[in-house]
């Protein structure tokens, strides 16, 4: 007999599961705040050169004649960010006038902001423009690559002591990284707190998502994970509305890190996984959290029965397993493996790469900000239901292939798209983003079925780094827009359709018992 079965007599998906599964959704809404923070956080806003401190030959000028006369106009005929006349041209106030051959310079004096949308953000305090720009991208690099670290972290430290106890540090140390962000007023400091904030991310994730499997019985595993995805997507859609309420960037980040203090202290009611207790050897721990179950289940006199001998009979089939592998040489040992793995690897980095590189630059859309996140959120729930149906009636490998490619030459026809076509093209990205999400949700499920019992875990933690990898890599590719505004998107959709391709060299899984040993996999 299984764990699962056990679960099933002590009330099934119950009123214990609904209740476990709401409280550990609702703080992944919010994490998905602090993904898609930078948004707003590092928005930035028209610009232009500050004037020369020295001149007052034009003191009587209006502010679009003193900037007229001072700072070099852009195709569309506003100040150029980055640049000014090493002397006023103040002959330019005459409508008529031209000159020619000017010399200008940088913005040796800093720069004048447009704060009527966003007052205050990370750019205009640290003034991340023109030259400095790509430190604004680095912030979210280091932000992905302390998710990296945490998922290497938070990921063994799980297997040793436990879900529970990794989870709850998660949510403490999100709760003062991302307050002592908005504290401090450093970049250096700035991006040593988004790294440790980063770093929960992959801790919030990872326990979660074992909590509610451990806990969930089999019938209610695939809404539970699709409901994971869905708590996500809700949280961009909230990010929206409170970045729109709360403008200033250091009380946004307040505000979306203060209720991880309030998410700690009720994660102590939270009971540890009962499988993980029995599999170590805590099997007090594990009935008196097994019993509790069944009270909140109304299944108290089940509850009761419950004894030593009586839950180890449920854990024959856990045990049976074998020792689980404890070297990441063993995903590449055998053929069969060595096949998934590689493929997991294009398709989870490159999923990852294309994702957060149309998710985290929202501003090229040149609608509202505010806008561009809902749309990119709403679009996500549909694209989500239809992957969920054809995971079920078609398959796993088609679906993932299928929304991969599609999401592909949805990001590479959007070079085409003229640019004053906004609504468009903010409406083909959203649907890409869309498909990539989706197709992200559809390859956790995929992966987990691919690999078997005695390697899923270290398998699903390795190709996780090579999504964290590709979050890494995104804001690194959107710097090469400075070089040539194609790259970036060829990139992102090359890389995606290449993914996509990668995923047909797999089997299909569905419908298919799951494999326990490498052995058996290589027979299969």
């Amino acid at each position: 007999m299984a764990f699962t079965e056990l679960l099933d007599t002590l009330g099934g998906v119950g009123r214990f599961q609904m209740l476990y599964m709401a409280l550990l959704l609702f703080p992944c809404s919010l994490l998905a705040c602090h993904n898609f923070l930078q948004n707003f956080t590092a928005a930035v806003p028209l610009h232009h050169c500050r004037g020369h401190a020295n001149e007052t030959g034009g003191t009587n000028a209006t502010e679009e004649g003193w900037w007229r006369a001072s700072i070099p106009a852009d195709r569309h005929q506003r100040p150029e960010p980055c640049l000014r006349f090493v002397r006023p041209q103040w002959e330019l106030l005459d409508p008529n006038a031209t000159v020619d051959d000017v010399a200008t310079e940088g913005c040796e004096d800093g720069w004048t902001y447009d704060r009527s949308v966003f007052p205050s953000t990370i750019v205009t305090e640290w003034d991340l423009v023109c030259d400095s720009r790509p430190r604004r991208d680095l912030a979210q690099t280091i932000y992905m690559a302390g998710v990296l670290v945490g998922a290497a972290v938070f990921g063994s430290v799980a297997d040793r002591w436990g879900r529970k106890a990794p989870l709850m540090c998660s949510y403490l140390q999100l709760a003062v990284a991302g307050a002592c962000t908005a504290y401090f007023s450093s970049f250096e400091v700035y991006c040593v707190f988004r790294f440790l904030t980063g770093m929960t991310f992959s801790g919030i994730i990872l326990n979660s998502l074992s909590l509610v499997v451990e806990w969930m019985p089999t019938q209610g595993r695939t809404v539970a994970g699709a409901l994971l995805g869905y708590a996500f997507t809700l949280g961009q859609i909230l990010l929206a509305g409170v970045a729109y309420l709360v403008r200033s960037w250091r009380w946004l980040q307040f505000t979306v890190s203060a209720p991880f203090l309030v998410i700690f202290l009720y994660s102590w009611w939270l009971p540890e996984s009962s499988r993980w207790l029995l599999l170590h050897g805590k099997s007090h721990l594990a009935i008196q959290n097994l019993r509790k179950v069944a009270r909140l289940n109304g299944k108290r006199e089940e509850g009761q029965r419950l004894t030593k001998e009586v839950v180890s009979t449920y854990m024959q089939n856990e045990s049976s397993v074998g020792r689980p592998s404890s070297s990441v040489l063993d995903l590449f040992r055998t053929p069969a493996i060595r096949k998934v793995t590689c493929c997991l690897m294009v398709v989870w980095f490159s999923n990852s790469l294309a994702y957060y590189g149309l998710a985290m630059d929202l501003q090229k859309f040149g609608l509202s900000i505010y806008l561009v996140q809902v749309m990119f959120g709403v679009i996500d729930i549909p694209a989500m239901l239809v992957s969920t149906t054809t995971m079920i009636y078609v398959g796993r490998r088609a679906t993932v292939a299928s929304f991969l490619i599609l999401a592909g030459f949805m990001v590479i026809a959007n070079m085409f798209v003229p640019e004053d076509m906004q609504t468009l093209r903010t409406a083909q990205a959203a649907l890409g983003k869309g498909c990539l999400a989706s197709s992200f949700i559809s390859v956790y499920l995929f992966a987990g079925e691919l690999y078997p019992t005695q390697v899923r875990q270290m398998g699903m933690g390795f190709v996780s780094v090579n999504a964290r990898l590709g979050g890494m890599a995104a804001p690194l590719v959107s710097m090469l827009e400075e070089y040539h505004p194609i790259l970036p998107p060829v990139i992102f959709g090359a890389t995606a359709i290449f993914a996509g391709v990668a995923i047909c060299f797999l089997m299909e899984t569905r419908n298919l018992p799951l494999v326990e040993t490498i052995e058996a996999m290589e027979r299969r």
